[in-house]
């Protein structure tokens, strides 16, 4: 009798987690340390904490997420539940509290990281992804606030970023607050108070309409499913409604139109904001005063921000987003901090980019290997390229010229350089533009003999002693 061989594992990824590699890899940290760098020059001292931290000192809530007990990784360990952070502002607000008398306060940290959370991926959204956050704790002035949204401005620049591409909007929590108090909604209604936030969240897609009846009894969408609204009145509903139309305009106009809406202490920090931001050159077209931005009912206790791509299709969401979390640190010391931050998704922001970008950067020019005994030659084209500037490759598998030109089109190569036999006794080397070749392809579609008489200017025979000079030329065309 003979022992059967174990089952061999299959390979694959658990859902939601991301694989990086090459460029996407390059690009996230290419954006790390620009971001980083913006937060040091503005004084922001880095740290570090743990991937894991003990799930009663994480909280039982996410920031964007209004699920109690859900959304998080956990596990019990000597019979403590330890659970992967959801962001990089829990693990600080217990960083803070227990070091709390040797921190200077203001406390002014950035930290970069991968976080987890256990909820439904999908397009550009992942279980794992990075953050690069800036925190300011123990200020309470609007002007720390500003400074986030100011700071993150230049952030979204030095990443590659023009004007036009991005905007901050924000607002604050107080604004919402005032106005459901002011028609009988207490504070204590969590429920009614949710599903209002979650109405004003979808204003951007459902207009006005969509919204008042989310507002009221509820809407039914396309496909016939129905939604329960918060169940207020008409000139509860008109109230709200009010307010989230307030955001067209300058912020100093939206200002003037909020304060005639109501909520006294609100309008007085966005003005305290708005001030700040033109002290620190942050135009309206950076940053713009937006009622429908409420973010996390439990989270956040004051302003709001949320970054966003202009011009974008919208698949990958915000870019960026934050705001005040006076209450946090005092789940530990029992007494309100005064806190405010900004996270940058650099998952998502790197997503986005490459999205809007319109091209992808080249890869490598690949040297084909037509003769496995001449592998050597290849390797020689590859280093003068390199030498010379010119990221370049052999191609070391076993394959023939076909599957080694699929190799090349993989890698994104602008260049395929190929030495057979025939080259090879004439002294020359021949030049694939697989770039150019494939836009003829795409434009010609059936018309086989024009796409015949293109090939001419995808191939060319240069003398072997020009190869640099011959690629060098055709990637500059």
């Amino acid at each position: 009798m003979t022992d059967q061989a174990a089952p061999r594992p299959k390979p694959r990824r658990a859902r939601g987690l991301p694989d990086r590699r090459g460029p996407d890899l390059a690009l996230e940290r290419q954006l790390i340390s620009r971001v980083s760098k913006v937060y040091e020059d503005w004084g922001f001292e880095s740290l570090e904490t743990p991937a894991f931290e003990y799930a009663d000192a994480l909280g039982k809530f996410l920031p964007d997420q209004d699920r109690p007990n859900e959304g998080v990784f956990a596990f019990e360990d000597d019979e403590e539940w330890v659970a992967l952070r959801y962001d990089l502002t829990a693990p600080l607000a217990r960083f803070v509290a227990e070091n709390f008398d040797a921190l200077p306060k203001p406390y002014r940290r950035w930290a970069a990281g991968p976080v987890w959370r256990n909820e439904k991926p999908g397009p550009g959204r992942f279980r794992e992804f990075w953050q690069c956050d800036a925190d300011t704790v123990g200020s309470a002035s609007p002007a720390a606030d500003a400074e986030m949204i100011a700071m993150a401005c230049a952030a979204y620049s030095a990443v590659g970023l023009a004007d036009r591409q991005f905007q901050i909007k924000f607002s604050t929590r107080k604004l919402l607050d005032a106005v459901l108090e002011k028609i009988g909604v207490p504070a204590d209604a969590f429920s009614t108070r949710l599903t209002v936030l979650r109405a004003i969240d979808k204003f951007d897609r459902l207009g006005v309409r969509g919204v008042e009846a989310l507002l009221g009894a509820g809407r039914k969408d396309e496909s016939g499913d129905f939604t329960k609204g918060a169940g207020l009145d008409a000139s509860q509903a008109k109230a709200v409604l009010d307010l989230v139309s307030a955001g067209a305009g300058s912020r100093a106009e939206v200002v003037e139109r909020l304060a005639a809406i109501g909520g006294e202490e609100s309008v007085s920090e966005l003005r305290a904001i708005d001030a700040a931001l033109s002290a620190l050159n942050v135009g309206d077209a950076q940053a713009q005063i937006d009622p429908t931005i409420v973010r996390g009912l439990e989270y956040y206790t004051g302003a709001v921000f949320e970054g966003q791509l202009i011009g974008g299709d919208g698949v990958f969401g915000s870019i960026g987003g934050g705001g005040r979390y006076d209450d946090l640190v005092a789940r530990f010391r029992g007494e309100r901090i005064p806190a405010t931050g900004f996270s940058i998704g650099v998952s998502r922001l790197a997503a986005a980019l490459q999205a809007q970008q319109a091209a992808e950067a080249d890869g490598p020019v690949v040297v084909l290997v037509m003769d496995q005994a001449r592998v050597a030659d290849a390797l020689a084209m590859a280093d003068e390229l390199r030498r010379a500037s010119v990221r370049a490759e052999a191609y070391l598998g076993a394959a023939g010229m076909k599957a080694q030109l699929k190799y090349a089109d993989k890698r994104a190569a602008p260049i395929a350089v190929i030495q057979g036999g025939d080259e090879l006794a004439k002294g020359v080397v021949t030049l694939k533009d697989l770039k150019l070749g494939a836009k003829i392809a795409a434009g010609l579609g059936e018309d086989r003999e024009a796409y015949t008489k293109a090939r001419e200017q995808v191939q060319q025979e240069v003398s072997r002693d020009q190869l640099v000079a011959a690629v060098q030329q055709m990637l500059a065309r």
